[in-house]
């Protein structure tokens, strides 16, 4: 075995391993709604979190007194 056969071995490998983390994400559905929240959080907004969670009152309160 030569230092080619190494070469050719470890592409391989690379590209069964990308074709999988492809599949991974893409092919498998329960993963799509995690993901999809994943993308989002970026656009979405700390204080309307905190409003669901009965946390932005007790905030508001902190800063008053």
């Amino acid at each position: 075995m030569d230092i080619n056969d190494l070469r050719s071995i470890v592409t391989v490998v690379s590209l069964l391993t990308f074709l999988g983390i492809v599949w991974w994400a893409y092919g498998v559905k329960s993963n799509k709604q995690r993901f999809e929240e994943a993308a989002n959080l970026p656009f979405s907004d700390p204080d309307e979190e905190r409003g669901e969670l009965g946390l932005a009152a007790r905030n508001e309160q902190r800063k008053t007194s």
